[in-house]
């Protein structure tokens, strides 16, 4: 009997203490957060009720921000503001202004990526590579250990111990660090051979003859950080809207068969072939940043596929002094802001009536393509450098 009562005496007090946190957790979410003060957004809920929808999580954040253009989600400690309001993501990002088919796409990307970028073929279509094979693998597990660390609580201690997820993950780094070492020292020997051509056209060739000049401040790891750094921010983005953009060419038949007969009458032009014949072939030969600037409808279509499925859907800053959005929505310092690029660009009260329809005309003036104002078109965070360099 003794023996029962203790296992329930132990099993109360556990009880006890989960329902205590429970309530310590909940108190300390929705005590001081100034809910029903009209200088704060309004709460639509806490950051746990993302947990619920995670699956289709951005059309439940659409769903909200048609309710509230900025609204919080409480979470213990701290308050989370989402906005898709022009006038605050201007206020936000402003300050700090410096200027399947899908694996297919992703392979086709990075080749392009070190091909142009690095002067080097990676070969990671045909896979014809090893080591290019397993640095793309070790890249793609690397993100994806990275991802896990946002709700893994021991994830300090397995890398303290080496153990598990974090032993994988130092491992995948030490094979992408020695690609790209090698990489740096095959692409300086190249140069070295060719000193007496001027032909740098890839950007890592030109940062190895920038770094003669300040070879302690450009040395091996900064070339190393500036190579993953563009392969971080063009690999999966690139990818990602290119195959948006087929999925919208495959629902969209006119309009594929307009950027169809643009590319056409562009390339008759340019070479005076009036009759059209130009094969696949030369079309890959001819193409030039020259004649893709008179691709004014592709242009379009490409920019319009950013606004409907951008390939940041939500991104944010951390608010490092208390400040005062235009509404008069107060911030804490510390407190964090999300923009949501995916919700705005279906916003009706900022893209019209036809919000949802994919319609690069909506870029076109007089048949010429017409930017729209950044702070409307946030896809690439109102950085017009970073868009003219991508398109």
């Amino acid at each position: 009997m003794d023996i029962l009562y203790a296992i329930y005496l132990y099993i109360a007090t556990a009880l006890l203490f989960v329902f205590l946190a429970f309530v310590a957790l909940i108190l300390q979410i929705f005590i001081g957060k100034s809910i029903k003060n009209p200088k704060y957004p309004p709460v639509a809920g806490t950051v746990f009720d993302q947990v619920f929808y995670f699956n289709k999580l951005y059309d439940y954040q659409t769903k909200l921000a048609g309710k509230y253009h900025t609204f919080r989600l409480l979470a213990p400690g701290q308050s989370e503001i989402y906005t898709t309001d022009t006038r605050n993501i201007e206020h936000i990002l402003k300050p700090t202004l410096i200027c399947t088919p899908k694996d297919l796409l992703m392979r086709c990307t990075l080749d392009s990526i070190f091909r142009v970028g690095f002067g080097v073929d990676l070969n990671c279509l045909e896979g014809s590579s090893q080591k290019g094979s397993l640095f793309i693998k070790a890249f793609d597990d690397s993100n994806a250990l990275v991802y896990w660390r946002y709700v893994d609580p021991f994830w300090k201690l397995k890398r303290f111990l080496n153990i598990g997820s974090e032993a994988s993950l130092k491992k995948n780094i030490k094979i992408i660090f020695e690609f790209v070492d090698e990489l740096i020292q095959t692409r300086r020997e190249q140069l070295e051979m060719q000193q007496n051509c001027n032909d740098k056209e890839d950007i890592l060739s030109r940062f190895l003859m920038e770094s003669k000049k300040d070879p302690e401040k450009m040395n091996d790891q900064y070339l190393r950080d500036i190579i993953l750094n563009f392969m971080i921010a063009g690999k999966d983005t690139t990818a990602s809207t290119l195959s948006w953009f087929f999925h919208m060419l495959c629902k969209n038949p006119i309009i594929q068969e307009r950027i169809a007969q643009e590319i056409i009458e562009v390339f008759s032009n340019q070479a005076g072939n009036e009759d059209g014949t130009s094969s696949i072939g030369d079309i890959v030969k001819k193409l030039n940043d020259e004649i893709l600037e008179k691709m004014h409808y592709l242009h379009a279509a490409l920019t319009e596929t950013l606004r409907l499925y951008p390939a940041v859907p939500m991104d944010g800053r951390i608010a490092e002094k208390d400040d005062i959005l235009p509404y008069c929505f107060r911030l804490k310092k510390g407190d964090g802001v999300y923009y949501m690029s995916y919700a705005m660009g279906r916003m009706i009260d900022i893209w019209g009536d036809d919000a949802h329809d994919f319609r690069p005309e909506t870029w076109l003036n007089n048949g010429f393509f017409r930017p729209k104002s950044p702070f409307k078109f946030i896809a690439f965070h109102v950085c017009d450098i970073i868009y003219q360099f991508i398109l």
